[in-house]
Parts: structure tokens; sequence; C-alpha cells
């Protein structure tokens, strides 16, 4: 399959035109436009800051139903006790910088540059991206961001300082979206870390008409601290 060479127009191929590896095309910018229709399609962007901006739609998809959401018996403490507070909305841009300087085994450097950030920052102020904060008293120790359009959520990234801090972070977030009638999680790729949580592959095709199906929900757009304040 070709790589397609995006240009200022905002446009993209048919997912399924993507290539092997899940390559769909490359170039283009980060424009609110342009970031809206992709994840519309079922694509995201992920390079490296020496690369083009990269645009994928991998075969076969890594996704979370919320029902099959897997809570071990470890992490009943952290959820049921007083050992962490979850807020959402509250700090979006430091749980971005985090994700973008956290450590990560095997890792070298960050896929989230400064035009990524600046791009995502945009879509929080429009009510699109959301965070989900962990706090330890006053410090930020863990947290989670993405994109909610319909009744879908598309997770980007998360960042732990403190054992079980993001994962207390993204049980919660499920919980709560679940409770708001979201049926699909998009994970993008495989981790063994949201393997553990229940995620699963299924194929594009699947995705792509139950991502359609979701999008007809209206969004739940707008600070998820006042939207969710009552979960």
């Amino acid at each position: 399959m070709p790589i397609f060479a995006l240009n200022e127009e905002i446009f993209f191929p048919p997912p399924y035109l993507a290539n092997p590896d899940g390559i769909l095309a490359v170039g283009g910018d980060l424009s609110t436009e342009r970031l809206i229709l992709a994840y519309k399609m079922g694509i995201f962007p992920w390079y490296s800051p020496e690369e083009p901006i990269i645009w994928w739609s991998p075969d076969p998809r890594f996704v979370l139903y919320p029902s099959d959401l897997r809570v071990s018996k470890s992490m009943r403490p952290y959820l049921n006790g007083n050992r962490f507070r979850v807020s959402f909305d509250e700090a979006f841009s430091e749980v971005v910088s985090n994700c973008q300087k956290i450590y990560r085994p095997g890792q070298q450097g960050t896929w989230i540059t400064a035009e990524m950030l600046n791009a995502y920052c945009h879509l929080h102020e429009i009510g699109l991206a959301h965070s989900v904060e962990v706090w330890q008293e006053d410090l930020l120790v863990g947290g989670l961001y993405g994109i909610s359009m319909g009744r879908c959520f598309f997770g980007e990234s998360m960042f732990s300082k403190v054992s079980n801090a993001s994962k207390t972070g993204f049980i919660r977030l499920i919980r709560t979206l679940e409770e708001k009638g979201f049926e699909l999680i998009d994970c993008q790729v495989h981790t063994p870390h949201l393997e553990s949580l229940g995620a699963q592959h299924i194929p594009r095709e699947l995705f792509l008409k139950q991502l359609a199906e979701g999008l007809k929900e209206p969004s739940l757009k707008g600070n998820w601290s006042v939207l969710l304040s009552d979960s």
C-alpha cells in the first residue's frame, strides 16, 4: 500500500488504505480541524520530533469496552481508600507535560512534541480534550489525557510517579464514562498494562463501525471538572 503525502487540504484517505504497519499518511499539520477529522475517521498522529507527522490507522485496533474493565483485588485499597484524590480537567497542560517528560524503559525521547502539546491544549480549550489527574495531597503523581467525541474516548498517554497512580485514574475514568453511556475506549496500540485491565484487539473494520455508531451521540463537550462533578 502507498503512504499518502498530505498537504494543506484538510483531507485523509480511507483508513483501510493504511499499510501493514498501520501507517496511512505523512505530512499535513496538527490544526484543530485536521485533528477532529482524523479522530472521527479512526486516525491518530504519532511521530518523533525529527520525523514528519505520521498518521496511523492500525489493524487490528486495541480497544477497551467499559463493561469489560478488570479491576484486581490489589487495587481496591487505592479505589476505596484515601490514598489518592482523582480529578478531571483541573491540570490538563500539566498532565500532558508530565506524559511528555516521564521516563519510559526502552524508549528514547518522546513522541509528544511541543507542536503536539500545543495542539491538544487547544482541543482542551474548546472542550474536546480532557485530562484525569491523580493527586497525593497537593502533588500531581499520575494522570492521563485523551479526546472525547460522541460517546467514544480516545486515550493518548498516561504517566505515573507513584505506584498505581495512573491505574487508579484510568479505572476511575472508565467507571465514570460507563455511567455516562460511553461504550468504546480507543487505546490505539497494545500495551500489557492496558491488556491487564481488559483491553483487547478487534478488527479495524469493526472498530470503525462502532466508532461511527458512537459518534452519532452528542459529545460531552466542555470542562469535565464541572460536567462530571456529580460522578
